[in-house]
């Protein structure tokens, strides 16, 4: 394995590690302050390392080239579903740009935040899991596939179980 793929894996992974942490202690968190900043902090690493994962990603398997990237997008689309189509990269993009305004959010309008509207919060979660269940599921196979299936089951469950008990914590915390 080189470098630049050794960089690009770690980094995805440590996204997601800091996704699930911070998802997990965020919705189970109740009025517990403490663990709203750890979720806080595990939100803004997993983020900070999802912009490594990008920029891993496009330093050495596009070499800068959006160009690139979408061409490997739409190759990578055709092979899983027959349609040669790499507006998946803008999908990402838009992704990378809600994570990051979300950690801003988190951090300099956490009263804003703490008040957004219940199905604004399933909804980030549900895209948020689209996301992941594509980008291990989809478009993986072997171990990674079984994994991230794992993974994006126990988020699923755990966000229809605090749904379901209208525990989405994230409407209704204290300021920590």
């Amino acid at each position: 394995m080189s470098t630049g793929e050794f960089l690009t894996r770690v980094t995805i992974w440590m996204a997601l590690a800091g996704y699930a942490l911070a998802a997990t202690a965020g919705l189970l968190a109740g009025q517990r302050a403490q663990w709203q900043r750890r979720a806080r902090w595990a939100w803004t690493i997993g983020c900070a390392a999802f912009v490594a994962h990008v920029f891993c990603a496009f330093n050495y398997y596009y070499h800068w080239s959006h160009r690139a990237a979408y061409r490997e997008t739409a190759r990578q689309t055709a092979e899983v579903f027959g349609l040669d189509w790499g507006g998946g990269v803008f999908v990402g993009y838009a992704f990378t740009i809600a994570w990051v305004t979300d950690v801003v959010w988190w951090w300099f309008g956490r009263e804003s935040r703490r008040q957004r509207p219940r199905y604004l919060v399933i909804a980030w979660h549900a895209f948020f899991i689209f996301i992941i269940f594509n980008g291990t599921v989809v478009f993986e196979t072997g171990l990674i596939r079984w994994l991230g299936l794992g993974l994006c089951s126990a988020l699923i469950l755990l966000l229809w179980r605090q749904a379901r008990r209208g525990e989405i914590p994230h409407t209704r915390l204290q300021k920590s």
